[in-house]
């Protein structure tokens, strides 16, 4: 996980860690990245008129057409980069904070060019793997890890999430 001295110089990025259950399985949603030769989870800016987990969620309407309930907190803090050295204005590393979102309802994006694909854990550190530096695969792939954490948490605790209780999240959406 990212210091909060690293996270405290590096601009904020939010992520909808999108998910879904088949079964007994977990499914992750990825999208493609802008220039479409990467994989990532549905992410972008912050916006002084919601909360970081709101503007998550917006992310994952926005790029991905995916409508569920997303926790109020962050359960994680990871590196990301965006850009290449060669190319101008080089590359630029964000703190990206990791909202879990359980995923109810797919539309189509708003982003015409994203491509969102469902996919299983394993696929999904495969995938986010092609084209990074190793540095911040590991990031993605610690993200997979303690995002499946905390799906069997909840599920060992309230037998499901979210829908065993209420949050003020779920109410909203």
């Amino acid at each position: 996980m990212a210091s909060s001295r690293v996270a405290k110089s590096l601009p904020l990025q939010v992520a909808a860690i999108c998910y879904r259950r088949r079964g007994s399985a977990i499914e992750f949603l990825l999208v493609n990245t802008n220039g479409g030769n990467k994989w990532t989870f549905p992410k972008g800016s912050t916006d002084p008129r919601l909360s970081h987990s709101q503007a998550a969620e917006r992310e994952a309407a926005e790029e991905a057409g995916a409508i569920g309930t997303i926790e109020p907190h962050h359960f994680h803090l990871y590196l990301h980069s965006k850009g290449v050295f060669w190319q101008p204005g080089g590359v630029q590393e964000f703190v990206v904070k990791a909202f879990l979102m359980e995923i109810h309802q797919m539309r189509r994006p708003d982003e015409s060019n994203r491509k969102p694909t469902w996919v299983s854990p394993e696929e999904g550190k495969r995938r986010l793997a092609k084209g990074r530096e190793v540095k911040y695969l590991r990031e993605l792939e610690t993200v997979i890890d303690r995002a499946l954490e905390r799906i069997h948490y909840h599920n060992e605790l309230w037998g499901g999430y979210p829908n065993a209780r209420t949050s003020r999240s779920a109410a909203s959406v």
